[in-house]
């Protein structure tokens, strides 16, 4: 087999696996989102405001911009600020990636005027 007719063959069976991951990925069923899922023997129980918090944890950099989820931040710093106020229970945790930290820079000591 001659260069020419390797690159083609390289390539066909290229596409073919990409046509077979699409396909694959496009028959996958989506998983109902956390927040959608919805008990219903403890619907009764559930917080508006727990409710809230979560879905407004859920949506990224768009929380900040929606008006119901800076109301309902104002609400739980106003329930937590409150004087003799306990939490009742914990939110579940996000389970968004963490951002990469990275290592302090070293300090510099700075020099008095007379040493320059």
């Amino acid at each position: 087999m001659d260069g020419k007719m390797l690159a083609r063959v390289s390539a066909i069976v290229f596409i073919a696996v990409a046509v077979t991951a699409t396909a694959i990925e496009m028959a996958r069923h989506e998983d109902a989102p956390i927040d959608q899922i919805v008990d219903p023997a403890g619907a009764e129980t559930i917080d508006p405001l727990r409710a809230e918090l979560i879905r407004c944890g859920g949506i990224g950099e768009a929380g900040p911009r929606d008006p119901s989820c800076l109301r309902a931040w104002a609400e739980n710093r106003r329930r937590f600020l409150a004087p003799g106020a306990r939490p009742a229970e914990r939110l579940p945790d996000a389970q968004l990636p963490r951002p990469a930290t990275t290592s302090p820079a070293p300090a510099v000591p700075l020099q008095p005027e007379e040493a320059r």
